[in-house]
């Protein structure tokens, strides 16, 4: 059902969404000979401002392509409103660059004001049927579907989860009536807890449930059958949803095994398209700022030079994507024997928190305490990403001791390619330590696309700028 619902989605979406292209051009045209601003008159080699039908055809390749590269039409990634509106943004930029780019270098007697009409008129477009279809559906889910009176087995961090959900997608008829816990201490604390799991045929009847949710933590699943049975005789639906995250290291998926449902605790973060795309964007734009930073690496090294005895370039042991040891560049920021003087500096703290870098090391250099602050000691990095060692954006790679100290949980976060920037350097750039932004590389892991390493790769000037966090 879900697969023919999404093809069917995707063909009528993207049927759609070409109508609007070519409306847009051919409103444009129209627009362009018709108000004042942009007036012209009549181009005798194209008298309507656009070539025709060769020009035509190669819009909707490129917004086929543009599109589906962007994820537009998947349901699962874009089913909020505000999910789908941003990703429709980008996509609708990155095609209108890309005709224009198509045009300068083969139809350049297009008019710009053409252009700039059709963009306007197939955002609009664009957006109006996308309002239009969503009100529609959502009319339809209320007319057709009634209240779902929905009880939780589990008031833990699963049934929260599921709560959120519920009140998310209230609009489809969901209603939460309340949870069921063992815990004497949630009961107390939260009226929403009706009782124990043994009350549960009386909670259900009482309450009129429809669908009851099992999101017990591991811990609990031998009562699990208990509660099943007990749900035999009712006429409720009973769904159950297994608390694989504490077991998944990187992320879980259901998959069929000889016709068996069954949960992949160990899919890997990037699949083999992702690897590839990551990859070459990689060595395009690395290549491109590694040439443009040259005569800025120049001068750093000089300084560097002049300023304190010893190599310019400083080798450190890094640890990359699945524990895979590297060295990484970096300009040296420090006296020669700095590593030597590592235990002087070191501090713990009150939650036994290892913490290597602190304010106003005396191992820093004049002109390392600069290019420290400016990021300028991470230059030589981008070396690091053309050999393959690391990638432009994810988790910063950390030092192997460190990692000796990590939790289990915390290993998460090599799962991908360790990165020059990423998520949490951009969002506060804290005085924290990276070993203690592992949440915020998870949420990296979990939500990695193109566009976001793209997004993060923006606003990173933006947190050099601020310099929190950078000594």
């Amino acid at each position: 059902m879900l697969k023919r619902f999404t093809l069917k989605y995707v063909l009528v979406a993207l049927m759609l969404d070409v109508v609007c292209v070519v409306a847009a051009l051919r409103l444009g045209s129209y627009l362009r000979v018709t108000l004042p601003y942009g007036l012209v008159q009549f181009n005798p080699r194209y008298p309507e401002g656009l070539p025709q039908t060769p020009f035509y055809y190669i819009a909707i390749v490129l917004w086929i392509m543009v599109a589906l590269t962007a994820s537009l039409y998947d349901p699962r990634k874009n089913y909020k409103t505000i999910d789908e509106f941003q990703t429709l943004t980008i996509t609708l930029g990155v095609f209108w660059l890309a005709v224009a780019g198509v045009l300068y270098y083969s139809f350049r007697d297009t008019s710009r004001v053409l252009i700039l009409y059709a963009v306007g008129i197939d955002a609009v477009l664009s957006m109006l049927w996308r309002v239009v279809m969503r009100v529609g559906f959502r009319v339809q889910q209320r007319r057709l579907a009634g209240e779902t009176r929905v009880l939780i087995v589990g008031a833990g961090t699963v049934g929260c989860r599921v709560s959120e959900m519920i009140e998310t997608y209230s609009w489809t008829g969901l209603r939460l009536v309340g949870y069921l816990d063992d815990d004497p201490q949630k009961r107390l604390a939260d009226r929403s807890v009706l009782g124990t799991l043994d009350d549960i045929q009386r909670v259900v009847q009482e309450h009129h449930v429809n669908d009851v949710v099992l999101a017990l933590p591991p811990d609990a699943h031998e009562r699990l059958n208990t509660v099943v049975s007990r749900l035999h005789e009712l006429p409720v639906n009973v769904r159950i949803i297994p608390d694989y995250f504490s077991l998944a290291l990187y992320r879980a998926t259901v998959e069929d095994f000889g016709g068996i449902p069954m949960i992949n605790l160990r899919d890997p973060a990037l699949n083999d398209y992702q690897r590839l795309v990551k990859r070459l964007f990689d060595l395009v734009v690395g290549t491109v700022i590694t040439l443009l930073a040259l005569p800025l690496m120049l001068l750093v090294a000089l300084a560097i030079k002049v300023d304190s005895p010893g190599p310019v370039i400083f080798r450190q042991k890094r640890v990359g994507e699945n524990g895979r040891l590297f060295d990484m560049f970096k300009f040296r920021s420090m006296v020669v024997n700095a590593e030597a003087l590592q235990e002087q500096v070191i501090r713990v703290d009150e939650e036994g928190h290892v913490i290597h870098k602190v304010k106003d090391d005396p191992r820093v250099t004049r002109v390392g305490r600069f290019i420290r602050r400016w990021s300028l000691d991470e230059l030589p990095q981008f070396f690091n990403v053309l050999k393959g060692d690391i990638s432009l954006v994810g988790p910063r790679p950390e030092m192997p001791w460190l990692v000796d100290e990590y939790e289990l949980w915390q290993r998460k976060r090599f799962a991908v390619p360790q990165g020059i920037t990423g998520w949490w350097q951009v969002n506060g750039r804290s005085d924290k330590t990276m070993h203690l932004h592992t949440d915020e590389d998870l949420y990296y892991i979990q939500n990695y696309s193109l566009w976001l390493d793209i997004f993060i790769l923006i606003k990173t000037p933006w947190a050099i700028l601020r310099g929190k966090g950078a000594y």
